[in-house]
């Protein structure tokens, strides 16, 4: 993860910071829903590459917003307490995007909250 720097003109500004980048709360929102393994994420998001899955899910981690359990041989992801706490914004984030979506002549591949 890149370095973050210390000081911030608000709260959003910081919290923009650690989310920056489309992918991260497109992660966060299916680990959201259920932990899942490595595999399952790639299924649920095509247009991610390997690296950049990796890479993202490593950001996430070192935030202390995911987590990575193994059980067994077989690991999944899911979020920590830190990442339980942004479920209501990526609630908002998804119930907004579904509300006005069709006012921006959007359409969704797959619906998953």
């Amino acid at each position: 993860m890149r370095k973050t720097k210390r000081d911030f003109g608000c709260p959003v500004e910081f919290s923009i910071e650690l989310l920056s980048g489309k992918w991260k709360t497109v992660i966060l929102s299916r680990l959201k829903l259920r932990p899942m393994r490595y595999g399952e994420l790639r299924r649920d998001l095509p247009a991610l590459s390997d690296k950049v899955l990796t890479e993202r899910l490593r950001d996430l981690c070192e935030a202390g917003f995911v987590k990575q359990e193994r059980s067994g041989g077989a690991s999944r992801y899911c979020l920590t307490k830190r990442g339980e706490m942004l479920k209501p914004m990526l609630q908002a984030l998804y119930d907004w995007g579904h509300d006005n979506a069709m006012s921006f002549g959007v359409r969704f591949n797959s619906e998953s909250n």
